[in-house]
């Protein structure tokens, strides 16, 4: 949480932030820190008043050509009528800078982008606050705008240049998955470590046999609850930090993975299936690997704790993950 950053930290981000604006036509100001995870997001304001997100990326986690694809992407799927964020350029028309690494920080680029009006859908381990209805309808339309996000990436004609890493099956469960080595992640037992390696070949297996049957295009890859605003016009969607190449019932599986604890989780899954085909074919011979999709999304937090390890609570936070991940894997019949 911001509010649990040591003071020292918090001013010099905010001293990164104001270097950063520099290089953007707008008036002076105090940056607010909203968010410091992969990158340090803060709401700030432009020459017109408007509020805007400006992000300092983490540094070594994206290359200068990933970043310029992630935005480019991002302007597609606004331009096809998709609501996202949208890149506001530097006095000199570019829609990225670089930082120059010092002291306290190592180099790394920063970019601002369009404030998106609404609200989150939920906060993770929280139980979701809207009503059984208003789930059902807000799930439907998740589904819709992720299957109208499917239908623009294939329809986009990629830029020269454009690269984005891929959630294929290197990237879940290859030698060095997108989010770590999650049978290799500090705190595990031996005995959990040795299980979590054989889960993972049997998963490649599972997945290698599906693979040929499966969609596979542009992908958000974290559509959790924080990245989905409800809005007044229904529902927008951001933070496509990790979005890549990937198997689009990977998008399904990270929206559905966090609610699998609600009540109404059973409606939920219901809806936002529906939502989808009420734009884009989901057949039922692809929606049969759900499960193991569900199993791969919940492995990859535990890759992100391997890779994190000075995480607040990690322990806690590694149990949880594992029983989850064991428990997902026992009810596809793989021996974990």
């Amino acid at each position: 949480m911001v509010d649990d950053l040591e003071p020292k930290l918090k001013n010099a981000l905010l001293k990164r932030a104001g270097e950063a604006l520099l290089h953007w036509p707008v008036p002076a100001q105090q940056p607010n820190l909203l968010k410091y995870r992969e990158n340090a997001v803060f709401r700030i304001l432009l020459a017109d008043g408007q509020p805007a997100a400006l992000r300092l990326h983490r540094a070594g986690y994206h290359d200068e050509a990933a970043l310029q694809s992630e935005l480019a992407w991002m302007t597609a799927l606004r331009r096809g009528g998709l609501a996202v964020p949208a890149s506001i350029p530097t006095a000199d028309g570019r829609s990225l800078v670089p930082l120059a690494g010092g002291a306290r920080f190592a180099a790394q680029h920063a970019d601002v982008v369009s404030w998106i009006d609404g609200a989150p859908l939920g906060q993770t381990g929280t139980p979701l606050a809207q009503p059984p209805e208003k789930q059902a309808e807000l799930f439907f339309r998740i589904g819709q705008a992720m299957a109208i996000m499917h239908d623009l990436a294939d329809a986009w004609p990629q830029p020269p240049g454009f690269h984005r890493s891929a959630w294929d099956a290197d990237g879940l469960v290859g030698e060095q998955p997108l989010w770590g080595r999650f049978w290799d992640c500090p705190g595990l037992s031996p005995g959990e470590s040795e299980a979590l390696a054989t889960l993972r070949n049997r998963l490649r297996q599972a997945l290698d046999s599906h693979a040929s049957r499966l969609d596979y295009g542009l992908i958000h890859a974290d559509l959790v609850r924080e990245n989905v605003f409800t809005t007044n016009g229904g529902v927008a969607f951001i933070d496509f930090d990790d979005c890549g190449p990937g198997y689009r019932l990977f998008d399904v599986a990270t929206t559905l993975l966090k609610n699998r604890g609600e009540p109404t989780y059973p409606a939920i899954e219901r809806a936002l299936i529906a939502g989808y085909r009420s734009r884009r074919s989901l057949s039922d011979e692809t929606l049969a690997a759900l499960p193991l999709f569900l199993t791969l999304r919940s492995l990859t937090y535990i890759g992100w704790l391997a890779q994190r390890p000075e995480t607040p609570n990690a322990a806690g936070r590694l149990s949880r993950y594992l029983k989850e991940s064991l428990q997902l894997a026992d009810a596809l019949q793989i021996d974990a």
